[in-house]
């Protein structure tokens, strides 16, 4: 039994418990009493770590554990970095990366080594190498853009790239620096070089996405992927460790490796995020604040000359590069903003470059004293430098993404797909329901979260009891699964002797604009198509239908290829599908490949231009030889299909022999049939139907660029 005699209270604290429960108390409280200041959460916790650390208080020491957690939070950041990107703007995108990487690693680069030569007096190679401490940068005020939603903002995009091409740039003259105060520069240590990035990057690039996908394929437990994720991540920063470069550069490598195998809408990515904002970044911030020493600078009139010309130099850089890109990419104010706060705040790599440096002896002076690299005057600086930008990083990107979610905002708004979609689910099978309820994340558009309901159907006229019962433990799995996503579901429970009539009546009572069914694993699809149950919803709800079978996880799916039957743009909900199509692209980050006639595939591309993801078109017009899709079908993809109706305008007698063909040869893969809204029916509230019997080929074109316009809230 221990006593409270027994309970070492002296500073600094040496109880593991006592320590991390003061730190978490300080991570809950200090955002929260900050907040009234207008302060933003990171600077909160950096100076909380500063007060609280050996040159404050000195409650705690900023020792191995605080340096392990600190440095989880700093991959972290990057590693979040790289997952959140959107792939095809970073494609699309990556020349404007280039050159903004360039901007921000050749301004400092310039600016700081003149600094260091005339204004501070060093020498050649100390300016150099403390001009590559102002030419990296970390990605510090990164959660403040992602708790605002705009990262998938061009500007953000733009900036996360040029983050890795300057601080490799960065790190590389460090490294060059090092070798060269060693004498260690020659052939040798350039070929090395070169090898051990290209066998590191090679590994991350290649190698990474085809381990997660087997994983993720075998293993759907939601502790075992989260923790395999983890430990990929540390695995790409030790191998980049292992190849020269910084650990950081590893990590984002490995977060845009694993982009498209952990959508953004996905439990996985929830609890990915979650874990990082709430325990490990906040360490990161804690343990740079315990840096900061405010007493050296009443110690000399030396390192404060230093620290202003650091702070000054680092800051006037990134702006101007921040600027130079604003003028090059037709940028707005905020978006310079965004630019300018995310790459003004200097932590990671600029800590690693100055221990480094300061730990380097290039002999003794007269006294006996160690002349290093980086004296202690640049190192102290260096403290108030990353105090300094990581706060003004974080009011200037918090200022510019308020403007940007403004505006982002209004735009959803007066989105009215996201304002009145409601995705009926009706669920029947235990083994079925994660993958029904996935699809129904990802066919949703990502900033609604109240538009999923789940639905069971009880016989009225059974006696068993159990059979309710059964229902709701159904439904309350299927809740748990959408929260894990970050979504709300309602749960429906419908008592009624007819299973059509009753999934009908809940369409038109709950004004649904989406059904998604599944197919049992065990079954497949019937002689008679898709069955009686099937067939008559399909005959009594006019809304756009999705029937399922997965074979895999949806997060494994490399593209889907879209099958689209001729005359589908002249039915009235072609572009309420096409959109739930286009929110797969968009949330999951898979390539769409669409297979149709040159007159539907012009109306996607019309699509494309509003909002650009990996698509490619095929031109397809004959059903007859539909089997010729199975050659381009890989393990990976996924098939979807459009159908129709009988009767309908794009309905093919072809579509008959489609059971056969999905039994036969596409057993193996995913596949989505989809049943689009049709003439003969009621048309529902919120479509905005192009009849073409009344329109012509150019207005009918034009309507539906105005339909696509509002449901994507484009202008």
């Amino acid at each position: 039994m221990i006593l409270v005699a027994d309970l070492n209270f002296n500073l600094p604290w040496q109880n593991p418990v006592l320590i991390f429960s003061s730190i978490l108390f300080i991570i809950l409280f200090a955002p929260i009493l900050l907040n009234k200041l207008k302060i933003p959460q990171i600077i909160g916790l950096i100076i909380a770590g500063a007060v609280i650390g050996p040159y404050g208080i000195n409650l705690l020491q900023r020792d191995s554990s605080v340096v392990l957690f600190g440095t989880v939070g700093l991959l972290y950041i990057m590693f979040l970095a790289g997952l959140e990107i959107d792939l095809a703007d970073f494609k699309k995108n990556s020349k404007k990366s280039l050159i903004f990487g360039m901007y921000t690693f050749l301004i400092p680069m310039t600016l700081g080594t003149l600094a260091g030569l005339y204004v501070l007096e060093f020498s050649l190679n100390t300016s150099i190498l403390l001009a590559s401490m102002f030419a990296s940068h970390t990605l510090i005020a990164y959660p403040i853009i992602s708790k605002m939603g705009v990262t998938k903002n061009k500007a953000v995009n733009i900036t996360v790239g040029g983050t890795m091409i300057t601080d490799t740039l960065a790190l590389l003259v460090l490294a060059v620096i090092v070798g060269m105060s060693k004498g260690e520069i020659n052939s040798q240590f350039w070929i090395r070089l070169v090898i051990s990035f290209s066998i590191f990057a090679s590994l991350v690039w290649f190698v990474f996405p085809v381990l997660g996908r087997w994983f993720f394929t075998k293993f759907e437990d939601n502790i075992s992927q989260y923790i395999f994720v983890l430990g990929m991540v540390f695995l790409a920063a030790f191998l980049a460790e292992a190849a020269g470069i910084e650990a950081i550069i590893g990590a984002f490598l490995a977060g845009l490796a694993l982009n498209r195998l952990i959508p953004h809408t996905s439990a996985l990515m929830n609890r990915i995020e979650f874990v990082g904002n709430a325990l490990f970044i906040p360490f990161f911030l804690i343990g740079v604040g315990m840096l900061i020493n405010f007493r050296v600078f009443f110690e000399g009139w030396e390192t404060i000359l230093v620290a202003i010309v650091m702070t000054a130099v680092a800051t006037l850089s990134k702006f101007l590069a921040a600027w130079l890109s604003q003028r090059t990419f037709n940028f707005s104010s905020a978006q310079r903003d965004i630019i300018f706060g995310l790459s003004n705040a200097q932590a990671a790599a600029t800590l690693a470059a100055v221990l480094v440096g300061y730990n380097i002896i290039l002999g003794t002076d007269e006294t006996g004293e160690p002349i290093r690299l980086l004296s202690e005057s640049v190192l102290n600086g260096t403290i108030l430098m990353i105090l300094v930008t990581c706060t003004h990083a974080s009011f200037v990107a918090q200022k510019g993404a308020s403007v940007l979610a403004l505006e982002e905002n209004t735009e959803d708004e007066g989105t009215e797909e996201t304002k009145t979609e409601k995705i009926l689910i009706p669920i029947n099978y235990p083994e079925n329901i994660e993958e029904l309820i996935n699809l129904g994340t990802t066919i949703k558009a990502k900033k609604s979260k109240n538009s999923l309901l789940a639905l069971n159907i009880v016989p009225s006229d059974s006696q068993d009891a159990t059979k309710e019962k059964a229902a709701r433990k159904l439904l309350e799995k299927a809740s748990v699964i959408a929260a894990g996503s970050d979504n709300h579901l309602t749960e429906l429970i419908r008592y009624d002797s007819d299973i059509v009539n009753g999934i009908t009546n809940v369409v038109k009572e709950n004004k649904a604009t989406d059904l998604v069914m599944g197919l049992h694993k065990q079954h497949g699809i019937s002689d008679s198509f898709l069955g009686k149950l099937t067939e008559g919803i399909l005959k009594n709800c006019n809304i756009t239908t999705f029937i399922y079978k997965n074979v895999q996880p949806i997060n494994t799916i490399s593209q889907y290829l879209i099958v689209i039957p001729e005359n589908a743009e002249k039915e009235i909900g072609f572009a309420f599908w096409l959109l739930r199509i286009w929110n797969i692209g968009v949330n999951t980050g898979a390539k769409l490949v669409f297979y149709g006639t040159n007159d539907t595939l012009d109306y996607i591309r019309q699509v494309q231009k509003m909002q650009e993801i990996s698509v490619s078109y095929v031109p397809f017009a004959d059903w007859d030889d539909f089997l010729i899709i199975s050659r381009d079908l890989k393990s990976n993809d996924a098939l979807v299909v459009v159908l129709s109706r009988k009767n309908g305008k794009s309905f093919d007698p072809i579509m008959k022999k489609l059971p056969k063909y999905l039994n036969n040869y596409f057993q193996s893969n995913n596949y989505l049939l989809i049943y689009p809204m049709q003439e003969g029916f009621d048309h529902p509230e919120n479509s905005d139907p192009l009849d073409s019997t009344s329109l012509n080929p150019t207005d009918q074109f034009i309507s539906f660029k105005t339909t696509i316009s509002r449901l994507f809230g484009k202008k």
